[in-house]
């Protein structure tokens, strides 16, 4: 099995055998006012989405969490992150990013102050201009949250170096703190259903697959943390307690799930409690588990929801392979002039022919092109006319040309608007900054 490292540079292209290798769920809700990117299948894959989507239709409220590297600048492959968070904050969502200043310095050497100054002046006013909106919405930094560090040492207490090393594949010249920062990460996803943030709620992450590590690591300690399983028993639904106490703690819980009308069995000698009587499965998992946490925060500090997450493709850089910082040419930066942005996309590398002669006769190939996958993440809206130029490329209709005049036209102009969003919004960086 592939390791994926959240700090490796390596350009994913199978999402399918990724999600079958690592067991991401495919991508298939029918979410409202679905923006492009889940609408594209750009957003391939999720871990519990179920969750957020059941939140989502019942107009209740639920956390998101995402964060930033404070190490470069920031790029339209960042975009696509605050695209996805804009749409959940507008349907609900509480948005927590966190400022990764920890892990930048534990994997980059970065200085926390040197941190600071590029979140501040480099990503939140983007963010701001992107759509996020102060209220409900807070920019934190991983070294001042006591929280975040507090549960990464205590939740850290159930994982051993062997397993860590086998999630991440640090190698033995990996320095100890950066051992640690995943641990502040899980601290990060968990600390935002803390009473003073929030409390108790499903929580998404909206990631590329490069960072399933830290979800996958989260979602187990959360299970090795709670007090309940609810799994699937045949055609009931089994609760299984794993503490002590149980003469006391079985009854307590089946008087809790009474509301649900089920019929339920006790099992005290096997800690377990059995419920029958229902007709939506998926449903009546999520409504038992939801009430279990609610009973469960009584006596553990530590029962959390599990983290939703979705999953999307990483954008291909200009220059063909993963769009990078540290690679200029690969990206389009939003502070890059509009006359810059409008030159990379010019010398972009495309699906086209190797001549005009053989695009004409063979047809492009769109699925290669990093214009065209500029058009569908970023730059054309509209569906039907996406399919035109797709269709037009493949029959060799349409030149690279065509398309590199009218995407650079397009970013020209974006980037226009955005630049004068993004100076506005910078006074209102304070207003959505923490301090704790």
């Amino acid at each position: 099995m592939e390791v994926i490292n959240p700090w490796a540079s390596h350009q994913f292209k199978d999402y399918a055998r990724l999600r079958d290798e690592f067991g991401i769920e495919e991508f298939k809700f029918d979410l409202p006012d679905a923006p492009r990117l889940f609408r594209r299948g750009i957003i391939f894959g999720h871990r519990d989405f179920q969750l957020i989507y059941d939140r989502i239709k019942r107009n209740e409220d639920f956390a998101v969490l995402t964060g930033l590297m404070p190490s470069g600048r920031m790029h339209f492959g960042h975009k696509m992150t605050i695209d996805q968070v804009v749409y959940y904050q507008n349907h609900g969502g509480d948005v927590h990013i966190a400022v990764a200043d920890i892990e930048a310095y534990a994997s980059r050497g970065i200085s926390l102050d040197k941190a600071r100054k590029i979140a501040l002046e480099e990503y939140v006013p983007s963010y701001l201009a992107l759509g996020i909106s102060p209220e409900r919405a807070e920019v934190y930094f991983q070294s001042k949250r006591r929280e975040v560090k507090d549960l990464a040492w205590q939740l850290g207490k159930k994982i051993n170096i062997n397993e860590f090393l086998k999630i991440y594949g640090f190698g033995n010249e990996a320095n100890m703190s950066h051992i640690f920062s995943p641990l502040i990460q899980v601290g990060d996803i968990l600390h935002v259903q803390l009473d003073r943030f929030g409390g108790r709620r499903p929580t998404v992450v909206p990631v590329g697959v490069d960072q399933d590590p830290h979800l996958r690591l989260t979602r187990d300690l959360v299970d090795r943390w709670r007090m309940f399983s609810v799994v699937k028993q045949g055609d009931k639904i089994g609760v299984f307690y794993r503490g002590k106490n149980e003469e006391r703690v079985i009854p307590e819980i089946k008087a809790v799930l009474e509301d649900f009308g089920l019929k339920m069995e006790e099992n005290i000698p096997y800690k377990a409690l059995y419920l029958s009587g229902f007709e939506d499965e998926k449903e009546m998992l999520m409504r038992i588990n939801e009430k279990l946490i609610e009973y469960e925060k009584r006596e553990n500090p530590f029962g959390f929801f599990a983290p939703s997450a979705t999953y999307h493709r990483l954008i291909t850089g200009l220059t063909g392979e993963k769009m990078s910082s540290s690679v200029p040419d690969s990206a389009i930066f939003l502070t890059d002039s509009p006359k810059e942005a409008r030159r990379k996309v010019m010398r972009a590398i495309t699906g086209g022919g190797a001549t005009l002669e053989e695009h004409r006769k063979y047809g492009g190939k769109p699925e290669k092109c990093s214009v065209y996958e500029f058009f569908a993440y970023h730059l054309i809206d509209d569906d039907k006319y996406l399919k035109e130029i797709y269709d037009s490329c493949k029959k060799g209709d349409r030149t690279c040309g065509t398309c590199k005049k009218e995407a650079a036209g397009i970013v020209e102009e974006w980037m226009k608007e955005f630049q004068e969003k993004r100076e506005q919004a910078k006074d209102m960086v304070k207003d959505i900054v923490r301090e704790d």
